[in-house]
C-alpha cells in the first residue's frame, strides 16, 4: 500500500513508523500538518491508500477524514482521550499504559478502534518512555492496524466509553519545594522532561526545568541549590534532593523559543559558588544518584555507559567521555561495551550549546574536534574488541561514533539516521572511512543523500549493524551484558583482536586516519566560518523550534521499501533473546 504519514513533526515515533512500514513493503510519504497550508488538497495530491497520523497535535479536518481513511495513533489505552495522556500517565504513576490506533472522526480520540497494545511504565522520563515502551506498543498496534486495513475484511470496534481529560497545564505541574517530597518532584519533572518543562522561579529568573534524577546523600533547605555535577544542579526537596540537568529560559509570546541548555550554562552568572560534586566513575549499584557517565566491569568485560539529554554531546561531554574511555582502556578487559542504556545512544554535536555560544562558529569547531578526538580513540583501540550498544536512537555524528566500534548492536526499536545534510553539514567523525567500509560506496552515498531513517532491521540488512536484540528497553542492558560475556569467552576473540591490530596498520599505511579527518574538517570549517551557510539558519530553527514553512521535499516523495529491510526482524538476538509479549493496558 501507499501510506501517507500526517504529522506535526518528523519526530522519533514518526521516523520509526516511516522506517518500519518501509521494512514491511509499503511505500511511504510524509506531510507535516502546517497551519498555513490547505491540508485537504495536500492529501488529495498524494492519493494515499491510507492516511496515518503517528504524532498529530491538531485534529484532522472533516474534509480529509471524510474523503480518505485516516488512522490516528493515540498514546493512551482505549477510552483515554485528551492531549496530555502520556504526561498524566507518568505524573500519576500509572503502572501500565498503552497505545490505541483509532479512526479519525469529529470527536478527537473517540473513533472506532483498529488496534491497541499495552506496555509497562517504568520510572523514567516521559520522552524516554515515549521512545521506548510507548514506541514499541505503537509499532505493534500500527502494524496490526495496517494489516487489518489492507485485508479489507476487518470492522473496527466502536468505543463504548471514554474519559476526555483536559491538557495538563503549568498549574497542574507546579512544584512546592517547601513541602513536596522527592518522589513527587521527580514525577512532575519526568512528566514534562522534554516538552513543555516545569515552569519555576530559580535565582530570580523564570525558567522551565527539564529532567529530574534522585540524589541519596546531599541535603539542604528545601528549594536551595546544593551542588553542581557535569552541568546539572542539585536542588533540595522537602525530604531529599534531585538533580536537574537542563533549563530553558522563558520566552515572550511570539518570540522564538530559547534552547534547552545544561543548567549550569543556562544560569551563568546567576549561579552562586557551589561545590562541584562529581560522581565516581565506577558505578555503585547501591547508590541512588545521577551521573551521565559510568563504568563497571563484569569479569573480562568493561561497560562504559553514557546518557546525555537528547543524545547531544557538547564539547565538555565529549572530553569527559574521552577521559572516561581512556580510563576504561587502562583496565584488563578484552571486550569494552560503549553505551548500553535504554534511550539515545548519541545524536552528535550539541546544537543548543553551539547556538547559545558567544561565537557559534568557534564552538561548532571545538565541538566537532572533540567528537573527532573521541571517535579516533575508539578507532585506534587495538588491544580489545569494542562494542557499540544502541538501546535507543543514533543520528549524524552519534551514528558515526557507533560505527567506530568493532561491532554495533542495536535494540530492535532503535532508529538510525546516518547522515548530516539536513543540518547543512558535510559531516566528520571519520565517516568517510567507516561508512563505506561498512556498507560500500554506493550505499553510503545513498544513505547520506536520501537522509531517511533506518530501522534496526534495515541497518542489519545493510551491514550497518551486526546484531539486533529484540527485547524491551528495560532488558537491553542485561541482554547486552550476557552477549558481551559470551563474546569475551569465545576462543576466537583473541585472534580477532590480533587481526584487528594488523588490519588497522594496513589501513593506516593505505591512507592515514589523519587524512580522512583533515579532509572532512576542511569542509566543515568552511561551513562554520561562513555566516551565510544554511547550517546556521537550520541550527537556529532546530533548537528554537521554529515551525517550518513547508514539508522537506525528501519526505514528501513516495519512498520505496527500505534497502536491507526485507520484512520485520525476527524474535531474539537475531536469535536467542525473548521478545516481551504485549498485554492490554489498564487505567491508572
Amino acid at each position: 500500500m501507499h501510506v501517507l504519514l500526517l504529522a506535526s513533526a518528523f519526530n522519533s515515533l514518526t521516523q520509526r513508523v516511516h522506517a518500519e512500514l518501509r521494512d514491511h513493503g509499503h511505500s511511504v510519504a510524509v506531510e507535516l500538518a502546517l497551519q498555513h497550508l490547505p491540508l485537504a488538497e495536500t492529501v488529495r495530491r498524494h492519493a494515499p491508500d491510507l492516511v496515518l497520523a503517528p504524532m498529530l497535535r491538531t485534529a484532522i479536518p472533516e474534509e480529509v477524514w471524510s474523503a480518505h481513511p485516516c488512522l490516528v495513533v493515540h498514546p493512551g489505552p482505549v477510552g483515554d482521550r485528551g492531549p496530555s495522556s502520556l504526561d498524566r500517565a507518568v505524573q500519576e504513576r500509572c503502572p501500565r499504559w498503552g497505545v490505541t490506533v483509532l479512526q479519525a472522526e469529529a470527536e478527537m480520540d473517540a473513533g472506532p478502534v483498529w488496534a491497541d497494545a499495552g506496555c509497562t511504565v517504568p520510572a523514567v522520563g516521559k520522552s524516554d518512555l515515549y521512545r521506548g515502551e510507548i514506541a514499541d506498543a505503537a509499532l505493534e498496534a500500527v502494524l496490526l492496524a495496517v494489516e487489518r486495513f489492507a485485508s479489507g475484511t476487518y470492522a473496527p470496534r466502536p468505543q463504548s466509553t471514554g474519559l476526555a481529560r483536559p491538557a495538563l497545564r503549568q498549574d497542574g505541574r507546579r512544584i512546592d519545594w517547601e513541602t513536596d517530597t522527592t518522589e513527587r518532584v521527580l514525577r512532575v519533572l519526568r512528566a514534562a522532561d522534554s516538552r513543555p518543562g516545569v515552569r519555576d522561579d530559580l535565582l530570580g529568573g523564570d525558567w522551565y526545568l527539564h529532567g529530574g534524577h534522585p540524589e541519596d546523600r546531599l541535603r539542604g533547605r528545601p528549594g536551595e541549590l546544593l551542588a553542581t555535577r557535569a552541568g546539572a544542579v542539585c536542588r533540595a526537596t522537602a525530604d531529599g534532593a534531585v538533580w536537574i540537568p537542563e533549563l530553558r529560559a522563558r520566552h515572550e509570546p511570539g518570540q522564538p523559543q530559547a534552547p534547552r541548555l545544561p543548567a549550569v550554562l543556562a544560569l551563568g552568572d546567576r549561579l552562586p559558588p557551589l561545590h562541584e560534586h562529581p560522581a565516581p566513575l565506577h558505578t555503585d549499584p547501591r547508590r541512588r544518584t545521577w551521573s551521565d557517565i559510568g563504568y563497571r566491569e563484569e569479569g573480562p568485560v568493561g561497560f562504559l555507559s553514557f546518557s546525555f539529554p537528547s543524545g547531544a554531546m557538547s564539547t565538555d561531554r565529549c572530553r569527559r567521555l574521552l577521559a572516561a574511555y581512556r580510563t576504561a582502556l587502562s583496565r584488563p578487559t578484552s571486550v569494552l561495551v560503549l553505551g548500553g542504556g535504554r534511550d539515545f545512544f548519541s545524536n552528535g554535536i550539541h546544537l543548543g550549546v553551539i547556538e547559545a555560544a558567544a561565537d557559534p562558529a568557534a564552538e561548532s569547531w571545538a565541538n566537532i574536534n572533540a567528537m573527532d578526538d573521541l571517535v579516533e580513540a575508539v578507532l585506534t583501540t587495538t588491544d580489545r574488541l569494542v562494542v557499540a550498544a544502541l538501546g535507543g536512537n543514533a543520528a549524524a555524528g552519534g551514528a558515526m561514533l557507533a560505527l567506530a566500534a568493532d561491532e554495533v548492536w542495536c535494540r530492535s526499536g532503535a532508529v538510525l539516521n546516518p547522515h548530516y545534510r539536513l543540518m547543512g553539514l558535510y559531516g566528520s567523525e571519520y565517516w568517510t572511512y567507516t561508512l563505506p567500509a561498512r556498507v560500500g560506496e554506493a550505499a553510503a552515498a545513498r544513505l547520506t543523500g536520501d537522509a531517511l531513517p533506518l530501522s534496526a532491521a534495515a541497518a542489519l540488512g545493510l551491514g550497518l549493524s551486526d546484531r539486533t536484540i529484540a527485547c524491551p528497553p528495560e532488558a537491553f542492558a542485561g541482554e547486552t551484558a550476557r552477549l558481551a560475556a559470551r563474546l569475551a569467552a569465545l576462543p576466537a576473540t583473541s585472534s580477532r583482536i590480533a587481526a584487528k591490530k594488523a588490519r588497522r596498520e594496513q589501513d593506516e599505511a593505505r591512507r592515514p586516519l589523519a587524512a580522512y579527518r583533515e579532509a572532512e574538517l576542511a569542509r566543515m570549517k568552511r561551513t562554520f566560518d561562513d555566516p551565510h551557510a544554511p547550517y546556521h539558519a537550520l541550527r537556529r530553527a532546530f533548537v528554537r523550534k521554529e515551525p517550518p514553512r513547508e514539508t522537506p521535499p525528501h519526505l514528501t516523495r513516495r519512498t520505496a521499501p527500505a534497502p536491507g529491510g526485507g520484512g520485520p526482524a525476527g524474535p531474539g538476538v537475531t536469535g536467542p533473546a525473548v521478545q516481551d509479549s504485549a498485554s492490554p493496558a489498564g487505567p491508572c
